[in-house]
Formats: C-alpha cells, sequence, structure tokens
C-alpha cells in the first residue's frame, strides 16, 4: 500500500546539518515521491519515516564524474553491478563511465548497451562518456545529445586502437563535429613512445612511471588540446591533472577550459607510494612528488579545479603483480573517494563547503546535469549522510568492488559516509546496502560555464 495517501512525506531526515548553496544550516528535509519536497522545521509533519540526523552532516549526493566499471569486456575486474555497489557504500549517488570497454563506447549501440546493463541493477545513478574517435567524428554532432550520455571522451595518450587521438588532425576531427563538452585525457603519445625508449628502456622499476610519463608530456597534450578548443570554441573539460605546469597553464584558461584532480593525486605522492604500494600505486597520468601535489591543493583553493573524481579503474592483484611496465594502470577508488576526501577536511586541507562544491555544484555546472548536484526543493533526493567525526581504517576486505583491493588499505580516516540516498531510496545505511533499484539515467542540458 502506498504511503503517499496518508503521509505529507515519505522519509523526513531530522536534525541534520544540511549544506545547501552558500548556507549551512541546521534542518529538516522531507521527500516525497524521489524528490527534496520541503527544507525546513518538520517537526509537526507526518511522515511514512523519520531517521534522526544529529550530529550528522547532509551533504547534495556525491557525483563521481570518472569511473571505468569494465562492463563489457572485462567482467572479470568489475562490472555495472558491483562498480555501482561500491559507489553507494563510498556515499556516491551518481557516476560517469568511460568508453573503454570492450566493444567500445563509440556508437550509439554500444550507449544502449550499458544503459540497459545498468538499468538491471541500478544502486546508483548513471551515465556514459561517449568515446570520440576520428572514425565516428562525422556522427558526433547527431549523436552527442542522445540519451544518458554526459560528454565526449577522448585519449591523447595511454589507449589503444580506434579510441587513441594522438594528433591534432584527429582530436581537430572531434573538435568540430557537436557542441558537448569534451573530456580530455591528456598525455602527448608521441613524447611517451619517445620516452619509453630513451628513459625508461630496459628498466622494471615502477617508481620510473612519472619519469618516462613526463609532466612535459602533460603539458604539451594539455596546451593543445585548449588551442584547438579555442579555435572550435568547444569547451574542454582536463581531467587528472597531475602537474604543476598544468594547474598554471590551466589557471589562464578558465574561459574555455575545466579542470579535474583525483583523490589519489592529491593523497599520494611519489616516491614514497611507489616504495610502499609499487604497482598498485601505478596509473595514468602518474602520481607525481609532493611540489605536484602542492600544486594541486593550490589549483583547488584558487578555483582553477573545478571538480574531484575517483578515476575508479580497477585491476585484479594477479594483474597488478605482473613485472612492470606489464603491470596495467589503474586502481579501484569509488568506495574510498569521500572518506579519503573527508579525511582531508578534517585535517583542514579544505572546508566541507569546498568538497561540496568540488563534487556536487562543480559536476552540475559543468556538465549540466537536469536534477541533481544540490539540496533544494524540487531536485531529486540524491543525498550522502556524513558522520565528520567517526574515524574507520580503509580495508580491502570492505571493498565490494570486484577487483577487491585498495591503495588506501589500512589507512585510518576520519569522516565517512554513513547513509546513500539515491531518489529518496536508501542504497546504503551504516555500512549497510539495502535497496539496489533507484538509480536512473541521468539527463543533460547543455550550458555555459
Amino acid at each position: 500500500m502506498s504511503h503517499s495517501t496518508t503521509f505529507s512525506f515519505d522519509l523526513i531526515l531530522k536534525n541534520g546539518t544540511l549544506l545547501l548553496p552558500g548556507l549551512t544550516v541546521e534542518a529538516d528535509i522531507g521527500i516525497k515521491d524521489g524528490k527534496i519536497a520541503d527544507i525546513g522545521n518538520l517537526s509537526t509533519i507526518p511522515a511514512a519515516e523519520i531517521r534522526d540526523c544529529t550530529g550528522l552532516h547532509i551533504l547534495p549526493g556525491i557525483i563521481d564524474t570518472q569511473v571505468h566499471f569494465r562492463e563489457p569486456g572485462a567482467d572479470h575486474k568489475e562490472v555495472l553491478e558491483t562498480g555501482m555497489m561500491a559507489a553507494a557504500m563510498g556515499g556516491v549517488t551518481s557516476i560517469f563511465e568511460m568508453p573503454n570497454t570492450n566493444p567500445l563506447t563509440t556508437s550509439p549501440e554500444a550507449i544502449t548497451d550499458k544503459l540497459a546493463r545498468a538499468a538491471k541493477t541500478p544502486w546508483v545513478n548513471y551515465a556514459f562518456y561517449l568515446g570520440g574517435t576520428v572514425n565516428n567524428a562525422p556522427h558526433l554532432t547527431e549523436w552527442e545529445s542522445l540519451p544518458g550520455i554526459c560528454g565526449i571522451k577522448i585519449f591523447m595518450g595511454s589507449s589503444t586502437g580506434d579510441l587513441l587521438a594522438a594528433t591534432d588532425t584527429e582530436v581537430e576531427a572531434i573538435f568540430a563535429s557537436g557542441r558537448r563538452l569534451v573530456a580530455v585525457h591528456a598525455e602527448d603519445e608521441m613524447m611517451m613512445i619517445e620516452n619509453k625508449k630513451t628513459i625508461l628502456g630496459e628498466s622494471h622499476d615502477v617508481a620510473m612511471h612519472p619519469v618516462w610519463r613526463s609532466p612535459e608530456s602533460c603539458l604539451s597534450a594539455t596546451q593543445r588540446v585548449v588551442r584547438i578548443a579555442k579555435k572550435y570554441n568547444r569547451r574542454v573539460h582536463v581531467l587528472h591533472i597531475t602537474t604543476a605546469q598544468e594547474m598554471e597553464f590551466l589557471a589562464q584558461h578558465k574561459d574555455i577550459a575545466t579542470a579535474e584532480v583525483l583523490a589519489n593525486h592529491l593523497t599520494l605522492h611519489a616516491p614514497d607510494c611507489y616504495e610502499k604500494l609499487g604497482t598498485k600505486a601505478q596509473q595514468n597520468p602518474p602520481i607525481r612528488e609532493k611540489h605536484h601535489q602542492n600544486a594541486l591543493w593550490r589549483g583547488i583553493a584558487n578555483g582553477t579545479v573545478d571538480m574531484i573524481a575517483s578515476d575508479h579503474a580497477p585491476h585484479t592483484r594477479e594483474e597488478k603483480a605482473k613485472t612492470y611496465p606489464a603491470s596495467p594502470s589503474g586502481t579501484p577508488g569509488v568506495q574510498t573517494l569521500l572518506p579519503v576526501m573527508l579525511n582531508h577536511v578534517n585535517a583542514g586541507r579544505l572546508t566541507l563547503e569546498k568538497l561540496v562544491e568540488l563534487m556536487c555544484y562543480g559536476p552540475q555546472r559543468v556538465h549540466g546535469i537536469v536534477g541533481k548536484g544540490r539540496l533544494a526543493r524540487g531536485y531529486d533526493a540524491d543525498i550522502t549522510v556524513i558522520d565528520l567525526k567517526k574515524e574507520v581504517t580503509l580495508k580491502d576486505s570492505d571493498q565490494k568492488s570486484r577487483a577487491g583491493w585498495t591503495p588506501f588499505d589500512g589507512m585510518k580516516v576520519k569522516g565517512i559516509p554513513v547513509m546513500t540516498l539515491v531518489h529518496g531510496r536508501t542504497a546504503m545505511h551504516e555500512g549497510t546496502l539495502l535497496d539496489g533499484t533507484a538509480g536512473q539515467a541521468m539527463k543533460f542540458i547543455e550550458t555555459k560555464i
């Protein structure tokens, strides 16, 4: 029997500290039919369920704008179901998934297939990047606005086959077609091929990873893609920035370019991470030295950075145990993203308000997500409830990802998600997964920066 006939709200979250746009306030949130129906003092209003959130902070649902859930084609590493379970466990209510699956997500058929797969076990909301290639460039104007697509993704380096767009001619073909946001993996493929021969050579030392995949190769690709974006007056979003040089350059080009940084690059640094974690710290672009990490934090403080994501890219332990450089790049991260960043909040490196700006408002603004990213009447009831005071140790054994490990195994963190609401339904409560049916394909409007 439906509650809606007898109760004003399906659920009230009471007495929480709410992060509203420009305002932090203690109040209640009333949820009805998957939407935020009211915010204020709701103590006299009947509800089917009331949860006391005294001492807890209530955030808009966290959006992780870069994950690789490996389905189809590499199901032994991850599938959409396990990836979305990990997201829900980590307080993430919405994800953008990347196109380097097998087959590649470079056609309407591939997008339709992924949407159908995600809809079977929708623990969280989802959208998919359409891979931009020389071959599909003529169709991008037509295809880019199909349902469930969050933008166009190109790889200027560290990809293979049809998805690699290494030359300016290839990149220009993609930018010339369509008008939606183009997200870029910016490493210069030609420079890296040369560096691999001249710098890495026969070395099997994973600490060489940030040396041969050099800061110069990242800066080169970022400068090239911003120049092309300006030529075509097309918004460009540079993913996983790792270098001080890129951060300085992008600060000068906020008119056309937005920027993302990852929790890993903000938390781990060379050479320590390679000594401690070996190939488990290996990802592209690489985790770099402390002075680069400091520059990323400066970019957050001065507004150059628009969002923080995980770049969840799981591989099995066996795959990661291969001798470098045969070991694959990438680490799981969607479940640890929020706890790791809340630990930074508690350490004073950023405010909770800034975290919400980078993980809710930024994704919504840059991508034009409809009805998400803030606590406001009429918005979808995607909500992340956190306990800023609770301390836990992150463990491999707690990970829901099929990979079953995290580079943060053994790390003590202060601040964790305790409730994940997706369209008003409880996906996770106090470390237990509950309802995996509420996620939906996300909707977008084209917006200016």
